[in-house]
């Protein structure tokens, strides 16, 4: 298995000048060297790519041993096309993931023994700036966007694919807009039925993901328990 790392975004939201994924949380670590720890841990170091664009030098220079790809048109792109850049010559099953999430590694305990394609998800309400996913009666995931009103929870932004479904998607990675998410592909999929993508729920296992001040705050204060 391959391990995506998506860190070619601006990080507007949380008003940084460096690459998202390079603000620390604790004792100097930031949200990537505990991405790449945990990783390591479980698939091992040489199958980590990460996905750059904004200062990548910075990526570059902090983590020299690493496999990199390049979405040179980050600026004018969406995740959609970071993800496609990282994907190139891959072909087999992926685990990808967001470069502003930190995650506790139980996470990846439960993600890597998964033979289905899978999105990680909770239960809980949704404000308008995440991800929502809606179940079907089968109990698989039948919408998946920030649009949705209705909810069943939030998409927590770290998903797998498995090798028999890559194909399509990286197909509907290269159909949909520029300025699309990645999670469009996704919808697209269920909604041509192209794929059965199941929601994998995180019960009580931190997960979150560095969009605002607030929410590396909450962060932060759980490292520091």
């Amino acid at each position: 298995m391959k391990a995506i790392i998506l860190s070619a975004g601006l990080g507007t939201r949380l008003k940084s000048t460096i690459p998202k994924s390079l603000t620390i949380l604790k004792n100097g670590k930031t949200i990537l060297d505990y991405q790449i720890e945990h990783l390591t841990k479980k698939i091992g170091l040489e199958n980590i790519v990460i996905v750059v664009g904004h200062k990548k030098e910075l990526i570059l220079e902090k983590f020299p041993y690493l496999v990199y790809k390049e979405n040179k048109n980050f600026q004018s792109t969406n995740t959609s096309k970071s993800l496609l850049a990282g994907l190139k010559n891959i072909d087999e099953d992926i685990i990808w993931l967001n470069g502003d999430i930190y995650f506790d590694e139980k996470v990846l305990d439960i993600m890597l023994t998964m033979k289905d394609s899978c999105c990680l998800v909770n239960r809980e309400q949704c404000g308008l700036e995440e991800v929502k996913y809606l179940l079907d009666n089968d109990g698989y995931i039948s919408g998946l966007s920030k649009k949705l009103i209705k909810s069943d929870g939030e998409a927590l932004g770290i998903n797998v694919i498995i090798k028999k479904d890559l194909s399509n998607f990286k197909k509907e990675l290269e159909e949909v807009n520029d300025n699309d998410y990645f999670e469009k592909a996704l919808e697209n999929l269920i909604i041509s039925k192209k794929i059965q993508l199941k929601p994998l729920f995180i019960g009580k296992i931190f997960c979150k993901e560095i969009d605002f001040a607030l929410d590396l705050e909450e962060v932060v204060q759980y490292l520091n328990k």
